[in-house]
C-alpha cells in the first residue's frame, strides 16, 4: 500500500510539471504584453528578460503554497488518504481548467483557480466525513472558508480599482507627453523614467521579493523601517540616471518597459506560478509523515503535521524555473493567450476576436451621452487643447506594434505599484486581474476605443472577467466531482484520471498545432495594415483575398454535397453538423469582409477606387450563397427531423445529376481561382447559364407535376422545390462573382482622355 501512495505522489509531480505549463501558458499574459504591443524589443529579447525574471523569481522563492497546506482546510481533521485524493483532484481539474482556457486565449486567474479546487475538493471530502462521522464535527471545523472570501473580495477590488487608476494615470501621462511624446521628453523624461523605475523597484521588494530565500525577518524589518529613505534615493539617483541615459541617446522609455517586464515576470514566479508545486510538495510532505509515523493506515492517520511550516529543497525551485522557462519560450498558447490582451487594447483597428453583446452596446450607447454632455459643458478653448494633446494622428510607434511606449510604461509601473500598495494593505489583489484591467484602463483612455470598435472592445473585456467568475464556478465543482470519484473509487481511479488528463493536454496541444495552422492568415492581414507603401499594397491583398474567398467556396461545395446526401439518406445527424458549421461560417465571413476592408484602406486611392466594387460585389455574393446553403439545410433539416416521406424514386436521378453538375461547378471554378485562370471565366459563366436554364426547366415541370402528385407526396416535393430554387439562386451567385473575380484580377489600363488641342488637331 504504500508502494502505491509513492507512485501517487510521484504522479503528483508529473501532473505538476503539465501544471507549470499551462500556468506559464496563461499567466504570459501579464508580464509579456506591454512590451510585446509597444514592439520595445524584439520578441526574442522580450523572452530572455522574462526569462530572466522567472528562473530568479522561482530559484529564489521558499517555493511554498500555504494554502495548499493549511489555508482552506483544517489539516488536523483529515486523513492522510483524504489529502491524497484532495491534491489529486487539484491538480487534474487545474490542468484541464488552464489548458481550456489557453486553447480559447482567455487570460484566467491561476490563484482562483487553486483557491477554489481546494475549497471544491475540500468541501465534498468534509461532506463525505461529515456524513460518516460521529463526533459531531461542523463544516466550519473541517474549512476555512474566509480564505475563498477575502478572494472574492480581492476580484472586485483588484477589478474596480486597476481599471479606474489605470484610465486617470493614462490620461495624465497622455496629457503630459501627447502622442508626439519625442518633442516633449528632453527634461520631463528623467522626472518621469525616475518614478518609473523607483515604482518598479519598491514593487520588486514589497512584492517581488518578500518571500525569498535571502530575505531575513531582519533585513524585511529594515526594509519596512527604512521605506521611506529607500524610495527617496531611488527616486533621487534613478532620474538623474534615466536623463543621463537619454543625453546618451538611450531609449528611456524602452529601458522602462523592459524593466518592469522583468519584475512582474519574478514576481510571479517567486508569488504565483511557483505556487503551482505548492501542492504536490504538500503531498510530499504528507506522504512523508505518513510513511514514519502513519503505521499503514491511511484512512485514519491524521495530518497535523500540515500546520507547520516547511521549507523547499533548492532543486525542486530550479527545476520549477526551468520548466517555466522553456514553456514561456515554446508555449504557442501563451502568444495566443497574449493576443487577446494587446488585440483590446490596440490603438489601431483590426481583427476583433470578439462579437457585440447587448451590455456592450447599451454601455457605448451610455458613454457616448455622457461624452456629448461633457462637450456641451467644457468650454471650447479647453476642448481644442484637449484635442491637440490627444490627436492620435500624431502617434509614434513602431511598426507593427498596438501602441506606443508611453502606455507600455504606464501599464507595467501602475500594475506594479498597485500590486505592491495591495500587498502592504493585506489586500488579496489578483496579479492577473490588476495587470489586465489597467491595460483596459489606459486603452480607454488613450481612445484606442473607437466608435467603429468600441463594443467589440467591451463585449471582450466582459467575457475576460466573466471568465474570472466561471473560472472560480468550474475550479469548485470540477474538482468536487472528480475527488468524489476518487475517494470512492481508490488509487485505480486517481491513476486513470490523472492518464485521461495527460492524453486530453496531448490532444489539446495537437488540435491546437492544426488550428493554429490554419491561421496564418493572421500574419498578411497584419502586414498589411502595417505597410506603409500603398503602391504594392494591392499585390499583397489580392492574393489574400483570394485565399479567403477560396476557403469560402470550398466550404460552400463540401455543405452543398453534405446536406443534399444527408437529404436523400435522412442523415440527420449530418444535417445538424453543418448546420453548426455555417452558422459559424457566417462569423468567419462577417470577420473577413472586416479585416479585407481595413486592408482596402491601405490600397492606394486610385486602385481602392477602380478594385472596391468588385470587391464588395464578391462579397456580397459569398454571403448570399451562405444564405442559400443555411436556407436549403434548414428544409431539409426540419423534413427529416419529423420523420416525412424521402425523396421519390422518380425524382432521384435528376436530383443525382444536379448535385453532380453544380459539384463539378464548384470544383472548376475553385481550380481557376487557384491557377488565376481568368481566360476561363467566360466558359465557366457559359456554364452557369446551361445548369441555371437546367434548373429552371426542372422547376417548371414540378410545378407542373405538383396537381398530379399524391397528397403524402406533397411535402417532399415542395421541399425539393425549394432545394431548386435556392441551387439556381446559389449557381446565380457564383456567375456573378465570376465576374467581380476576373475585374478584380484584371488591370485595366486607364483611358487617355484626349486634349482639346489634340482634338483640334
Amino acid at each position: 500500500m504504500d508502494i502505491l501512495f509513492l507512485c501517487v505522489v510521484v504522479f503528483l509531480f508529473l501532473l505538476a510539471i503539465f501544471d507549470l505549463s499551462v500556468g506559464v501558458s496563461n499567466d504570459a499574459v501579464n508580464f509579456l504584453n506591454s512590451a510585446i504591443g509597444s514592439k520595445a524589443a524584439s520578441f526574442k529579447r522580450i523572452l530572455i528578460v522574462a526569462s530572466i525574471g522567472v528562473f530568479l523569481g522561482a530559484a529564489m522563492s521558499n517555493g511554498m503554497m500555504d494554502i495548499a497546506r493549511h489555508g482552506i482546510f483544517r489539516p488536523e481533521q483529515f486523513s492522510f488518504y483524504d489529502l491524497i485524493c484532495i491534491f489529486m483532484a487539484v491538480m487534474v481539474t487545474d490542468i484541464i481548467l488552464l489548458d481550456i482556457f489557453n486553447s480559447l486565449g482567455m487570460p484566467t486567474s491561476t490563484t482562483v483557480s487553486m483557491v477554489f479546487e481546494l475549497l471544491g475538493a475540500t468541501f465534498i471530502v468534509a461532506l463525505i466525513k461529515m456524513a460518516s462521522d460521529t463526533t459531531g464535527l461542523g463544516i466550519n471545523d473541517l474549512l476555512n472558508t474566509e480564505k475563498a472570501l477575502s478572494v472574492i473580495i480581492g476580484i472586485f477590488l483588484s477589478v474596480a480599482i486597476a481599471f479606474v487608476f489605470g484610465t486617470l494615470v493614462q490620461f495624465i501621462a497622455r496629457t503630459i507627453f501627447s502622442f508626439n511624446y519625442r518633442s516633449r521628453l528632453k527634461w520631463k523624461i528623467g522626472i518621469f523614467g525616475g518614478i518609473c523605475i523607483t515604482a518598479i523597484v519598491y514593487f520588486l521588494l514589497i512584492k517581488g521579493a518578500k518571500d525569498l530565500t535571502f530575505m531575513t525577518p531582519e533585513v524585511k524589518a529594515w526594509i519596512n523601517s527604512h521605506t521611506a529613505l529607500i524610495i527617496g534615493g531611488c527616486l533621487v539617483v534613478f532620474t538623474l540616471l534615466m536623463q543621463l541615459l537619454h543625453a546618451l541617446k538611450v531609449n528611456v522609455l524602452k529601458v522602462i518597459v523592459l524593466t518592469g517586464t522583468f519584475a512582474l515576470a519574478m514576481a510571479f514566479a517567486g508569488n504565483d506560478l511557483v505556487n503551482f508545486i505548492g501542492v504536490p510538495l504538500s503531498g510530499l510532505a504528507s506522504y512523508q509523515d505518513y510513511a514514519a509515523n502513519g503505521g499503514g493506515n491511511a484512512r485514519g492517520f491524521l495530518m497535523d503535521s500540515l500546520n507547520g511550516p516547511s521549507n523547499t529543497p533548492i532543486y525542486f525551485l530550479i527545476g520549477a524555473g526551468s520548466i517555466m522557462v522553456v514553456s514561456l519560450a515554446t508555449s504557442k498558447k501563451a502568444r495566443k493567450v497574449a493576443q487577446t490582451e494587446i488585440g483590446l487594447g490596440s490603438h489601431g483597428d483590426g481583427d476583433e476576436m470578439f462579437g457585440s453583446s447587448r451590455i456592450a452596446r447599451r454601455l457605448v450607447r451610455w458613454a457616448l451621452s455622457a461624452i456629448a454632455w461633457v462637450r456641451r459643458i467644457t468650454p471650447p478653448r479647453i476642448r481644442e487643447w484637449f484635442n491637440r494633446r490627444f490627436n492620435a494622428d500624431e502617434t509614434i510607434m513602431d511598426q507593427g506594434a498596438a501602441f506606443d511606449l508611453i502606455r507600455g510604461s504606464v501599464n507595467l509601473v501602475l500594475a506594479g505599484a498597485l500590486i505592491a500598495l495591495g500587498t502592504s494593505m493585506k489586500l488579496p489583489l489578483s496579479t492577473t486581474f490588476v495587470t489586465f484591467m489597467v491595460a483596459m484602463g489606459t486603452s480607454l483612455s488613450d481612445r484606442a476605443w473607437s466608435r467603429e470598435s468600441a463594443v467589440f472592445r467591451i463585449t471582450g473585456v466582459i467575457s475576460v472577467i466573466g471568465g474570472w467568475f466561471l473560472t472560480a464556478g468550474a475550479a469548485f465543482i470540477g474538482a468536487g466531482i472528480i475527488v468524489a470519484l476518487m475517494h470512492w473509487g481508490g488509487h485505480w481511479v486517481m491513476f486513470a484520471l490523472g492518464l485521461v488528463t495527460i492524453l486530453l493536454i496531448i490532444r489539446s496541444n495537437r488540435r491546437f498545432r492544426a488550428k493554429a495552422d490554419d491561421d496564418n492568415d493572421d500574419a498578411t492581414f497584419r502586414a498589411i495594415l502595417s505597410s506603409t507603401d500603398k503602391s504594392r499594397t494591392w499585390t499583397i491583398l489580392l492574393p489574400y483575398i483570394t485565399g479567403l474567398q477560396q476557403r469560402f467556396l470550398l466550404t460552400a461545395r463540401n455543405s452543398f454535397s453534405n446536406v443534399t446526401e444527408a437529404f436523400v439518406k435522412e442523415d440527420l445527424r449530418t444535417l445538424d453538423k453543418e448546420e453548426r458549421l455555417l452558422a459559424n461560417q457566417k462569423k468567419v465571413l462577417k470577420n473577413a469582409r472586416r479585416k479585407e476592408t481595413l486592408c482596402l484602406r491601405q490600397v492606394s486611392h486610385e486602385t481602392a477606387i477602380e478594385k472596391s466594387a468588385w470587391f464588395h460585389l464578391a462579397n456580397n455574393c459569398c454571403m448570399s450563397m451562405l444564405y442559400n446553403l443555411r436556407r436549403i439545410n434548414e428544409i431539409c433539416k426540419e423534413h427529416v427531423e419529423n420523420n416525412f416521406l424521402p425523396l421519390p424514386p422518380e425524382y432521384r436521378p435528376e436530383f443525382e445529376s444536379m448535385r453532380t453538375r453544380i459539384e463539378i461547378l464548384f470544383n472548376d471554378i475553385l481550380e481557376m481561382t487557384r491557377q488565376s485562370a481568368i481566360e476561363t471565366v467566360p466558359l465557366l459563366r457559359r456554364h452557369c447559364d446551361e445548369i441555371k436554364d437546367t434548373l429552371s426547366d426542372a422547376t417548371h415541370r414540378l410545378h407542373a407535376h405538383l396537381h398530379e402528385e399524391a397528397q403524402t407526396k406533397m411535402t417532399v416535393i415542395y421541399v425539393y422545390l425549394n432545394m431548386l430554387q435556392e441551387t439556381r439562386e446559389i449557381v446565380s451567385s457564383l456567375r456573378k462573382y465570376l465576374r467581380a473575380y476576373s475585374k478584380m484580377h484584371t488591370t485595366e489600363l486607364p483611358v487617355a482622355v484626349p486634349t482639346r488641342k489634340a482634338t483640334k488637331a
